[in-house]
């Protein structure tokens, strides 16, 4: 990991580069400032309409382990394991928060996805977001506010790099460039004990 500034409190362009095999993250540890950060979470709690999302499996309705809301431009529509995601008008709060992602990123977004991680039970298993709305090679922007989880990553062939893992700290935003989807999976996996919630904004371009 190379780190291009040192952590200094406030200081919301800082960058850390995560350094993968053929991929790199660019985090913003402190995009958003604790307070600001908390004040965030608790309106997206609030005012999000979330949405208990299910998987039909050999005949059987499964819930996904989160709450979910699609959100972004009228066109962006979006699905990913068999559902199809219409989404929903743009919130101001999640406006906002677009709004700083973009000028980290320095690109645009038209649409989000958002989870709510209840508590440690609440998890996202091995993927890749590499969907053909996205395009071939996607740069996704994702958001994190609320309790500290550690971001899970292996390479998609075996041998060609480590797995590596790394801390989603409130107000941090990561920056997921080219090579990360076609070459690497992540997962959020379950924390025993953990009952703080965690939002997570992963914000996409559809094409």
């Amino acid at each position: 990991m190379q780190t291009s500034l040192f952590l200094q409190p406030g200081n919301i362009d800082q960058c850390q580069l995560h350094a993968l095999g053929g991929a790199e993250i660019h985090e913003f540890p402190q995009a958003f400032p604790e307070s600001e950060a908390s004040t965030l979470l608790s309106g997206l709690l609030r005012d999000i309409p979330w949405r208990q999302e299910a998987l039909h499996i050999a005949g059987k309705r499964i819930n996904v382990p989160r709450l979910q809301c699609w959100m972004g431009d009228r066109s962006s529509l979006y699905g990913y394991s068999g559902m199809r995601l219409l989404p929903i008008p743009w919130h101001t709060t999640v406006l906002t928060i677009r709004q700083r992602v973009q000028a980290l990123a320095g690109i645009e977004f038209n649409s989000v996805l958002l989870n709510y991680y209840r508590d440690g039970k609440d998890s996202v298993a091995w993927h890749a977001d590499n969907e053909p709305e996205l395009g071939t090679d996607p740069t996704i922007a994702s958001v994190s506010f609320g309790a500290e989880r550690y971001f899970q990553l292996k390479p998609k062939q075996r041998g060609t790099a480590n797995n590596y893992r790394l801390l989603l700290r409130h107000g941090s935003v990561l920056v997921m460039g080219k090579g990360l989807q076609s070459q690497w999976l992540h997962q959020l996996p379950k924390v025993e004990g953990l009952d703080l919630p965690r939002i997570n904004l992963t914000f996409r371009q559809i094409l």
